[in-house]
């Protein structure tokens, strides 16, 4: 019997087959034109060594590489097997002034030049930037494409591949991009969102799917379906004046089969390469398990994400110099505070640290978090800084934490027991210790992978309110993803479209306009509401912010904790069970010692701090008082 699984391995060998031909073929194709990557530097770097890359019609045939300019010297020039390729080595002395730099070179005795611009640091103009975000942030992840659509005269870009434009389709481009979000930076602002994680922005130029941006096809280019680079700048400087940061999302582990470096490779292990198509097995174990097998560790890692999505072999140091490089380069060209990196676990990890290391040299407070989408607290800690002795330490500050993700989720589809439902989220909280500091992993309800979390709950208010509470009052950064405040609906199966439609009224003539109050039902306000009242708490609630965490052991399915610090003490409580919890403060007196009265974060009531009852599946939170 052929499995679903052999079809898709037979199917992947022929897609293989198709693209090594394209591979192989499309050099001739080049044009006469010469690039260099980075695009430009700055004066004034710790990291002033940089490695140029050139690329053009027989560019590793030139000879007499210069460059002719005060305080830049030519340090050494590497000519890989790619014959359009030449790496030049620079470095930029402290001596060095903003200007253009050229670099000259022959072709054939033909001469040649590419400019080169040294520019001036954002440092000491005002701009705060790389401030890094912590837990004192509510994070809101956009998928540009989806949220809305600022600026139609970039719907469609002639020459692109992919010219779909079709917000009927899940599958094809809605025409959303950059200003439709700077257009709604005070909506968001309303809701207490202070920084904002977008889905990939770099040029997507591949056939298809590229609504979700994670295929780059030039690292040094914003898409210009979603405004390009001038939109980019525009988005983070309005954000950054209102008090919004941005984070960048990273993908080191692969680029789409259309990128320059696919198309035309500068040498044969840019990329890893095997014998038949070769998929990652999405298997994290093999990389830590004692008793792994060396096949299972390389097929984890060097294996391809998806056929479309070339595996880069970062082990190679040009490939490594390119993704660092570009990642330091992106940090002081747009002024973004922090990374969201994609597909952690498959990167090699040695360069991961390496990469880390670089930018947190040049940028000690940016942030930087890994998709860990793995099973398991010790999984996912590996990946992050930890407290064990092993011989691979992680420098990853923090983690996406799909462990408290799968907990919460028992939370609201399962009974309570003594080994399920609410004591799974109490059980894995327990196991923090593993980390250097847990507060740096972003916690999260739902993203762009993931089904809804308001279907997963059934549409359940009460247990939405339960999420949400746990979300906005644990330990942690919250991440919220576009629409969950208003209860947008969609689960990932059949396709992953589903849980990313358009916001509604972020395109003109929508049927509604969401972003108001008046264009939202009274289930979507109620849920807005809440959302909007946690997140201007959160604001200015020092105990959640950066304080530390209690929690108490569920008996009948009820489920108390406890965030504070030495100005503010916050209570959650949420009922789990069938039966209705009766709350006695002397049951908790080590945390509620000392207080008589409390406030319901949600309504402002006050209320004495003694006992009361909580219905089964209700949950609050109070701020108490002496």
């Amino acid at each position: 019997m052929v499995t679903n699984l052999e079809r898709l391995i037979k199917a992947m060998g022929k897609i293989w087959l198709a693209l090594v031909l394209v591979i192989f073929t499309s050099t001739a194709s080049l044009s006469q034109e010469y690039h260099c990557y980075p695009t430009n530097w700055w004066v004034g770097m710790k990291y002033h060594t940089i490695q140029l890359m050139i690329h053009g019609t027989d560019a590793g045939k030139g000879a007499g590489y210069k460059v002719s300019y005060p305080g830049v010297i030519l340090k050494q020039v590497h000519r890989p097997e790619g014959k359009n390729y030449v790496f030049l080595d620079l470095e930029i002395s402290e001596s060095a002034r903003p200007g253009i730099a050229t670099v000259t070179f022959t072709v054939g005795n033909q001469p040649k030049s590419v400019p080169f611009e040294l520019k001036v640091r954002r440092k000491g103009n005002g701009i705060t930037y790389a401030q890094g975000v912590t837990s004192e942030d509510l994070v809101y992840l956009i998928m540009p494409d989806r949220f809305s659509n600022g600026d139609p005269s970039n719907d469609r870009i002639p020459g692109m591949r992919d010219q779909t434009l079709n917000r009927d389709s899940v599958f094809y481009r809605h025409g959303g991009d950059l200003k439709g979000i700077e257009n709604h930076l005070d909506y968001l602002g309303s809701l207490g969102v202070t920084a904002l994680w977008l889905n990939p922005v770099i040029e997507n130029d591949m056939p298809e799917r590229t609504e979700h941006g994670y295929s780059f096809t030039n690292h040094y280019k914003i898409d210009p379906r979603i405004g390009g680079g001038q939109a980019y700048h525009s988005l983070i400087n309005a954000a950054h004046r209102k008090g919004i940061k941005i984070i960048q999302d990273a993908v080191y582990n692969h680029v789409g089969s259309y990128h320059f470096t696919v198309l035309d490779p500068p040498m044969a292990d840019w990329l890893h390469h095997w014998k038949d198509y070769t998929n990652t097995t999405y298997k994290d174990q093999a990389i830590f398990d004692p008793y792994a097998s060396r096949i299972d560790r390389d097929k984890m890692q060097d294996g391809w994400f998806v056929p479309s999505m070339p595996d880069l072999n970062q082990k190679n140091p040009y490939v490594a110099r390119f993704l660092i490089q570009h990642a330091i380069w992106t940090v002081e060209e747009f002024g973004i505070d922090g990374w969201r990196i994609d597909t952690y676990a498959y990167n090699d990890l040695d360069f991961m640290n390496e990469c880390n290391k670089a930018l947190l040299d040049e940028y000690p407070q940016l942030t930087m978090f890994g998709e860990t989408w793995v099973h398991g607290v010790v999984n996912q800690s590996y990946f992050a800084e930890n407290v064990f002795d092993i011989p691979f330490k992680s420098n990853l500050p923090g983690v996406t934490d799909f462990q408290t993700l799968w907990r919460i989720t028992d939370v609201v589809t399962r009974d309570f027991s003594w080994t399920d439902g609410v004591n799974k989220l109490y059980n894995t909280l327990a196991n923090d210790f593993v980390y250097k500091d847990p507060m740096r992993n972003v916690i999260f309800l739902d993203n762009h992978d993931l089904s809804r979390f308001y279907s997963v709950a059934g549409k359940d208010f009460l247990k939405y309110k339960t999420a949400m509470i746990w979300l906005f009052t644990c330990r942690g950064i919250p991440q919220l993803y576009y629409g969950s405040e208003i209860g947008m609906e969609g689960f990932t199966s059949p396709v992953d479209g589903y849980v990313r439609q358009d916001f509604p009224g972020g395109w003109p003539g929508d049927a509604s306009d969401k972003f108001k109050a008046s264009g939202r039902s009274a289930a979507e306000n109620e849920i807005w509401n809440l959302v909007s009242t946690l997140g201007q708490f959160r604001k200015t609630a020092s105990a959640i912010r950066s304080g530390k965490m209690m929690q108490y052991a569920p008996v009948k399915g009820e489920y108390v904790y406890f965030r504070y610090d030495s100005k503010q003490t916050i209570m959650v409580v949420m009922n789990t069970g069938k039966e209705a919890y009766r709350f006695k403060a002397t049951d908790y007196n080590e945390r509620t010692s000392g207080f008589s009265r409390m406030q319901n974060v949600l309504t402002g009531e006050i209320t004495s701090l003694s006992e009361f009852a909580v219905k089964p599946g209700e949950s609050g939170v109070w701020e108490l008082k002496r």
